[in-house]
């Protein structure tokens, strides 16, 4: 059974930082793309960002260029989203996903970020 749990939400000042994690279980982790999305209230879901399967290989969405890093650690099975100069609309609950060549087949149970003035 795949599991993905995330860590590392919370509440922090505009312009603070947080590291959300991604523990996986049950799939083969290195072979899974693994991706954070985000929901805001009242939003859709949207793309963060994604990681290919060696870590070399990242793309990010332009709200969060610059500003987030993602990364894994193949040994730990887990994906980290290093975020800073948080702004009050990353306000969101993030989500962890994998899937083999886009991170959409499996999705975690989600983090709320909150991002206060």
């Amino acid at each position: 059974q795949v599991q993905l749990v995330e860590s590392g939400g919370g509440l922090v000042q505009a312009g603070g930082s947080l590291r959300l994690s991604c523990a996986a279980s049950g799939l083969p982790f290195s072979r899974y793309v693994m991706g954070w999305f985000r929901r805001a209230p009242g939003k859709e879901r949207e793309f963060v960002a994604r990681i290919k399967w060696s870590g070399g290989s990242t793309y990010y969405a332009d709200s969060v260029k610059a500003r987030f890093t993602i990364s894994r650690d193949n040994a730990k099975n887990t994906v980290y989203l290093q975020m800073n100069s948080l702004k009050l609309e990353d306000t969101a609950v993030y989500y962890c996903a994998a899937g083999i060549t886009n991170p959409d087949r499996y999705w975690g149970q989600g983090t709320q970020v909150t991002v206060s003035s």
